[in-house]
């Protein structure tokens, strides 16, 4: 029901900076809350901070961008029962719709047609053990893996995971993000070019146009 309430840390227009539409324009959707307290999260403030918009209102706001490409994060998006309103809504409008959660969370109700990306926590973040591995069988060709390693620790553990579950051949795309400031991209080049395993490496191209800690964008 688009008359359904939200509550909305933030709704801005920019460059996405991770992912494979990285470098492409963005309407971030940031929803407030979270139920997972990363030790390098970047988004603290998402946890409390916000108001409340309707669906109605919030895909109002979206669509005034004029932008097709949207992304739902947080905080945890899918702590929030508006969100599949919200994201039906917006992919009525015809806008490609991707939702990026931590995978601690049931994915399995969301449309065929979003795209998810799956940000599995390694031990570095704290968070290890609240990884739900059946939400990898929700995932199709089109959704993506996010591994954000803070060491060589978490870097191996991400890379047996990809072996030991296929991930691989489950997805279209399995990211490695560096701790901005934790870890040396340079670093983890190399070990992603010794191992040769089949994923990407991003970096945050936002943290490198503007400030890292700017928010909105």
């Amino acid at each position: 029901m688009t008359s359904e309430r939200l509550h909305i840390n933030e709704i801005f227009y920019s460059i996405q900076g991770e992912s494979t539409h990285a470098g492409r324009p963005c309407v971030f959707v940031r929803l407030t809350g979270c139920n997972l307290r990363c030790r390098w999260c970047d988004t603290e403030y998402a946890f409390y901070q916000g108001r409340k918009l309707t669906v109605a209102e919030v895909a109002a706001i979206v669509t005034g961008h004029q932008c097709n490409l949207v992304e739902i994060t947080g905080g945890e998006p899918l702590l929030q029962e508006g969100i599949y309103p919200l994201s039906d809504a917006l992919l009525k409008s015809q806008h490609t719709v991707m939702v990026e959660t931590s995978g601690a969370v049931d994915v399995s109700r969301l449309d065929s047609r979003i795209i998810k990306i799956m940000d599995l926590k390694c031990p570095g973040s704290g968070e290890c053990d609240r990884n739900l591995w059946s939400n990898l069988g929700h995932l199709s060709a089109r959704d993506e893996v996010k591994f954000v390693l803070a060491d060589r620790a978490d870097y191996e553990w991400a890379r047996d995971t990809i072996r030991a579950r296929n991930l691989d051949g489950r997805v279209n795309a399995i990211l490695m993000s560096p701790v901005f400031g934790a870890l040396d991209p340079a670093e983890l080049a190399k070990w992603i070019l010794e191992d040769r395993i089949p994923v990407r490496l991003q970096i945050q191209i936002h943290k490198h146009i503007w400030p890292p800690d700017t928010r909105g964008v």
